[in-house]
């Protein structure tokens, strides 16, 4: 799914950005759309950040003090599959740009997402998680937004959603659509053919 449409909200502060690289996960969708002369930033989210403090969450744009072993937990509990540790690492060290929450009490990720690309005109977001304790209150529409804002003011234009099916609805409002303009997308697959 890519982001079509203008949308308005603000990145109070910059994400930092690491390395691009790619990841695939085999059962996600891939939807592409482009945002087209990308608006200028807002100055609000739907959460902000004070009151996301408030409720003792705290934002992050960088890998520093992110538990990757709960960040895994997290994965299995939305039901991605159970990655190796250092290659969760790996691909965070060379993603252009991430954001997490923490909660403070636990000190643990609640809720994640990244991107990775080539910088300047393409991005992929990867990865959008909320631990299954922590949905329903807005936590993945704040990372989302904040995502999306720093890749518009990076003036990247075209950005692709890899998505479960069954969550397609949740990225609609934030102005990503399925296949506009009759875009398709194709996935490399090592799966042999069966012979007859």
């Amino acid at each position: 799914m890519l982001l079509h449409n203008q949308i308005s909200i603000a990145l109070r502060t910059p994400l930092i950005p690491i390395k691009p690289t790619l990841k695939h996960h085999s059962k996600n969708t891939a939807v592409f759309a482009q945002q087209r002369n990308a608006p200028p930033p807002a100055t609000n989210f739907s959460i902000s950040d004070e009151s996301l403090s408030s409720r003792g969450f705290t934002i992050h744009r960088t890998i520093d003090n992110l538990d990757v072993d709960h960040l895994n937990t997290v994965f299995v509990a939305v039901g991605f599959p159970r990655r190796d540790t250092g290659k969760i690492r790996l691909a965070l060290e060379h993603t252009d740009a991430l954001l997490w929450v923490e909660y403070e009490k636990t000190k643990r990720p609640v809720a994640f997402a990244r991107a990775t690309g080539d910088g300047v005109f393409n991005s992929i977001i990867w990865d959008v998680v909320v631990d299954p304790s922590f949905q329903g209150i807005g936590l993945g529409k704040a990372v989302m937004e904040r995502l999306i804002t720093a890749l518009l003011q990076k003036g990247i234009t075209n950005i692709v959603l890899y998505s479960e099916p069954r969550v397609l609805g949740f990225y609609r409002p934030m102005g990503f659509v399925a296949d506009p303009d009759g875009i398709r997308g194709m996935v490399y697959s090592r799966k042999q053919k069966k012979k007859k």
